[in-house]
């Protein structure tokens, strides 16, 4: 699976950039991942828009913390299927501090909630490439993934 992952606006906490650069350049093993950021204005609906641009005719996951709150687990079962049905590319947005427009979550294949927490995007941005990082380990049997 190829993955376009497109955040409104970069990292500007120096740990939180780090650690994405981290988990994108551990996920190059496992898939084909690219980091795209648009830049952020006051508007939601704008900055979709310039997603939605980029986006092309990929599936969208869009992640927003009114999405749907799914475990690792579930999480790697639905993109497991996704890539059964031989689906190749998918897109996963993550809005700026404003949210996304109505535009992208008209066109999200789903909508995933990181947790029922509000986080900063920079840090939702760096939760997700973790996560995308853990499922793919889950996938190839690593033991990185633990379930307690």
């Amino acid at each position: 699976m190829k993955y376009r992952v497109i955040s409104v606006g970069k990292p500007s906490l120096a740990y939180a950039k780090t650690g994405v650069e981290e988990y994108l350049k551990r996920l190059k093993r496992y898939a084909s991942v690219e980091w795209i950021s648009v830049r952020e204005t006051g508007d939601s609906a704008a900055n979709s828009r310039r997603q939605l641009e980029r986006v092309g005719t990929d599936p969208i996951l869009l992640l927003d913390e009114k999405g749907e709150l799914l475990g690792t687990r579930e999480m790697a079962d639905r993109l497991g299927q996704k890539r059964d049905q031989g689906q190749t590319r998918l897109s996963i947005l993550i809005g700026g501090a404003d949210g996304h427009g109505d535009e992208v979550r008209s066109r999200a294949w789903q909508t995933w909630a990181l947790g029922r927490i509000t986080l900063q995007h920079e840090l939702a941005l760096l939760v997700w490439c973790e996560q995308l990082y853990r499922i793919h380990t889950l996938w190839a049997g690593s033991p990185y993934h633990r379930e307690g």
